[in-house]
């Protein structure tokens, strides 16, 4: 969220201290990340010591904490693990919200900052134990499992029509809906070959795995001492490992597009099998998923301000050379 929402910090200043025995001395908001739901702050309380404070509008999973403090207690390093409360629940509430507090982490995004050799292979190596990390069964039967359901697809259809049947006045939500219509061709053959592989995928039977399923360079954070975190366990599902390994290559960012710098990855991550139907669908089902989203965000309400004209250019940017419309049809059809 790149504007501030309208909630008074007196609101969250007594809820961490309610929450969580803190007296707070500062807080800032921060205008980061593009998820609409999600506000973030930096706090300071009265001992200095400072704390980064995350907003979760809408619903709220418990298990998207609850992993990554398993995770940090296994001894993953690059987890930054949730601080509980004084009742020792691990989030609290505020107004409409969601809060979870950590420990303040200053460092850049990998959007940001270059990510070294080194980190390319760390970050193998962290997804791996992600994958094969170890899961007691009260935590996994409540973790999403994929489905290869058609919520975003259908989506799409439903925002292309209203693209067309549709005069919006608002600029940034005519530009969206023009830009729908340019894309039309392109956008059906996303979703339909989205259906086509996922109708394929359903009936296989896959080995799931626990997935960040949002691994790019936006959820990476790099600290001053070129320390590696993975953030944002918003997105946890299980599912086919290629479900995270889409991303390595797939044009989202440039962390890992050449083809040294994805050896590097897999260096870490070590031998496996990929399969490329797989890897095709949620490279694809992705794009669909982004589209929906970003529709919802613009087309359904004139909310937002800067995070609408943020939204509207990073969706155009994907229909460009390199980017990942053009690496999700190559990865789908190799030798055309």
């Amino acid at each position: 969220m790149l504007e501030k929402p309208e909630l008074p910090d007196e609101q969250l200043i007594a809820c961490l201290q309610h929450d969580y025995g803190l007296r707070i001395i500062q807080i800032d908001f921060l205008p980061l990340g593009n998820d609409l739901n999600t506000a973030v702050y930096r706090v300071v309380a009265d001992d200095a010591r400072p704390y980064f404070l995350k907003l979760r509008g809408g619903n709220f999973d418990e298990i998207t904490v609850a992993i990554p403090q398993l995770l940090s207690d296994q001894g993953m390093a690059q987890v930054i693990a949730p601080i509980a409360t004084c009742a020792g629940r691990l989030w609290a509430r505020v107004d409409t919200f969601t809060a979870i507090l950590s420990p303040f982490v200053a460092g850049q995004n990998g959007f940001e900052v270059a990510v070294t050799d080194r980190q390319r292979i760390e970050i193998g190596a962290a997804l791996k134990r992600l994958h094969t990390a170890a899961l007691p069964s009260s935590l996994g039967q409540r973790i999403p499992r994929e489905a290869y359901a058609p919520y975003w697809r259908d989506l799409v259809r439903k925002f292309q029509e209203r693209a067309e049947e549709t005069a919006f006045v608002e600029p940034v939500a005519a530009q969206l809906a023009a830009l729908l219509q340019a894309k039309r061709a392109v956008i059906d053959n996303l979703v339909l070959r989205a259906e086509q592989l996922g109708n394929l995928l359903q009936a296989r039977s896959l080995e799931n795995v626990l997935c960040h399923a949002d691994i790019h360079a936006g959820n990476l954070l790099i600290d001053g001492d070129d320390t590696l975190y993975i953030v944002d366990w918003d997105t946890l599902i299980l599912a086919p490992k290629e479900r995270d390994l889409m991303f390595v290559g797939s044009g989202i960012d440039h962390v890992w597009r050449s083809a040294r710098e994805q050896a590097l990855f897999y260096q870490g991550y070590g031998s496996t099998e990929i399969d490329p139907t797989t890897l095709a669908y949620y490279r694809f089902e992705r794009i669909v998923e982004d589209i929906a989203a970003y529709c919802e965000q613009i087309l359904l309400t004139d909310q937002g301000g800067q995070d609408r004209e943020e939204g509207l250019r990073q969706l155009a940017s994907q229909f460009g050379p390199g980017n990942v419309v053009e690496v999700a049809f190559a990865s789908d059809y190799p030798h055309r």
